[in-house]
């Protein structure tokens, strides 16, 4: 048996093995996040990833910022290795040749707005029909079905109806969470259900059709608060960036002025943090502090005791003597330090991509799952419209026909 291969890094094996999703087409009618994020994790992964964009600016993603190189961030992030077509989807020849991709795709996903995919008759019952190996994924923000399958949603609108916005800020202000969690989580879950997909059709023939709202996704992310309230009465109060139901387990700030978070996670942990970082070890058999909950239920008084430790020591003693107890601990970085993380930086996690618009490379980071010896693919981030011609010369139209169809607006 061969060595495994090293983690793809400067300097590494390219890797050994084809793309897993090599020969994979997949069409998509996206814009925005969810959808284009699981579908650039598809391209990664090898999958021809078609995206039909509007004529006349294409994904309003697009349009969010202009702070790399001219291009948006989101848009960066979510869109490389695809391919960009733009067509008119209100024009018969434009949804002919949107029918003429989906004869030779394997995955169709959209995240239009409600009812819009079935009006166009794109639902997938209708697809399946038509084309019954596709596989169509549908990314919705409450569901196809329900009261509320007609309501535009958004993260954040969906981040409030899951309850995650009183779980976040501090006792006097809810926060939105810094990234986009209900589109990620949407995200991932199409992602993963499409892989389910494909096998089950590569095992069985049978292409199963495959559902995401974002309301559920966040639903399931909301688990351990939900059973929480449900079967304690209250739900868990918001407490800034400590945790709401363990104790100690958030940030406490050094003599240099640097916070340091740390996570106290059971009584063995319990009983050396007392003795060997705060230096006081009848703490451990202190009734406030016997347990998790007594901890929590006192977290006040635990906290000044444990603020006025770190008042004495610099964030660098601080986690240096956590490490020692072995304690769980972190300093709160900044972006820009995330940026310059060591783990990125020796790990060889940055990629160079290209984006329109410049030459200057754009560092994108590998994707997270790392399959051994494969290199996944960081491929252009496309202009809108940048690869119309070429697919439309694949579907047999001659230079003639696409200047007709630019001329009528279906496609520039």
């Amino acid at each position: 048996m061969p060595p495994p291969l090293p983690l793809p890094g400067p300097g590494a094996d390219p890797g050994r093995l084809p793309l897993p999703l090599a020969g994979v087409t997949v069409v998509s009618l996206e814009q925005a996040v969810a959808a284009p994020f699981a579908t650039r994790q598809l391209a990664d992964l090898g999958a021809r990833v078609i995206k039909v964009e509007r004529p006349g600016g294409g994904d309003f993603a697009r349009r969010y910022d202009t702070t790399v190189h001219g291009q948006a961030s989101y848009f960066v992030w979510l869109n490389r290795s695809k391919e960009s077509l733009t067509l008119d989807l209100k024009s018969e020849q434009g949804r002919e040749i949107l029918e003429e991709l989906l004869a030779g795709a394997d995955v169709f996903v959209q995240n239009l707005a409600p009812g819009a995919a079935a009006r166009m008759g794109l639902g997938p019952a209708e697809l399946q029909d038509r084309h019954p190996s596709l596989i169509p994924c549908t990314v919705s923000g409450y569901g196809t079905d329900g009261p509320w399958a007609d309501r535009k949603a958004y993260d954040l609108l969906v981040q409030c109806q899951t309850g995650l916005l009183q779980l976040t800020g501090t006792p006097d202000e809810a926060a939105r969470a810094g990234i986009s969690v209900a589109d990620i989580a949407g995200g991932m879950y199409a992602y993963s259900g499409i892989l389910s997909a494909l096998y089950t059709r590569a095992t069985t023939g049978r292409a199963p059709t495959v559902e995401v709202s974002l309301f559920d996704a966040l639903a399931e992310w909301m688990g351990q608060p939900a059973y929480y309230t449900r079967y304690g009465g209250t739900q868990p109060p918001r407490v800034g960036a400590r945790h709401a139901t363990v104790a100690p387990y958030g940030p406490f700030t050094a003599a240099d002025g640097k916070d340091v978070l740390l996570s106290v996670q059971n009584e063995r942990e319990w009983t050396a943090f007392c003795g060997e970082f705060i230096g006081r070890p009848e703490l451990a058999d202190d009734p406030r502090f016997a347990t998790g909950s007594d901890r929590v239920a006192h977290r006040e008084a635990l906290d000044a005791i444990i603020s006025v430790r770190f008042a004495e020591l610099g964030s660098d003693e601080a986690m240096k003597l956590l490490d020692r107890t072995g304690i769980a601990n972190a300093g709160v970085n900044s972006v820009h330090e995330f940026l310059a993380h060591p783990v990125l930086a020796e790990r060889g996690r940055w990629r160079d991509i290209r984006v329109p618009g410049t030459s200057e490379p754009v560092q994108a980071l590998l994707p997270p799952a790392y399959l051994s010896g494969v290199a996944p693919r960081m491929d252009p981030v496309p202009e809108a419209g940048e690869h119309t011609d070429a697919i439309l010369a694949e579907l047999g139209r001659g230079p003639d026909d696409i200047a007709r169809l630019r001329a009528a607006g279906v496609c520039r």
